[in-house]
């Protein structure tokens, strides 16, 4: 189980894991709150904490994507990697929802910069070969929902892809 949203007090975060989460999925508080963010990286790990971004123009957004930040998404990553972060889910808003392709060029770029970094892609995917194109850049991880809601990724197609 992975848990996010909302996520903004020790208490919600001890709870989630023992409620028996096995990742935690860390947004805006990264950002507004940088020191706690990195106490929990620190006290739970890398391979617990997934750091989400939610990206417009290659800016972060915050607050469920209410809130424009002028933090661009590269320098940040390469911030947050450098000081522990292992595991990033990184959404572009404006293919998120629309079936048009993921950010493969948002993609290639944050993995040319950061090649170790365990990417997880969301937002576009509309078809299987995004999820084979989103592979093939690197990307350790991809959150596929509207595609398959409406059957244009069926759960079996996917078999050969899983860990």
């Amino acid at each position: 189980i992975d848990f996010g949203g909302g996520i903004k007090t020790d208490d919600d975060i001890n709870s989630i894991f023992n409620a028996g989460a096995f990742f935690a999925s860390i947004g805006s508080i990264a950002v507004k709150d940088s020191a706690k963010f990195f106490s929990w990286l620190e006290k739970f790990g890398g391979d617990k904490i997934l750091l989400g971004a939610d990206v417009r123009d290659k800016k972060l957004a915050i607050n469920g994507w209410l809130t424009d930040t002028e933090l661009e998404i590269i320098p940040f990553l390469e911030s947050y990697y450098a000081q522990g972060v292992t595991q990033v889910f990184c959404t572009d808003i404006s293919k998120d929802g629309v079936l048009q392709g993921a950010s493969n060029e948002l993609y290639g770029e944050i993995l040319s910069k950061l090649p170790e970094l365990k990417l997880i892609a969301s937002g576009g995917v509309s078809c299987l070969e995004d999820v084979y194109e989103l592979d093939k850049i690197g990307c350790s991880g991809v959150i596929i929902g509207k595609a398959i809601y409406e059957g244009r990724i069926k759960l079996e197609e996917l078999s050969d892809l899983t860990a």
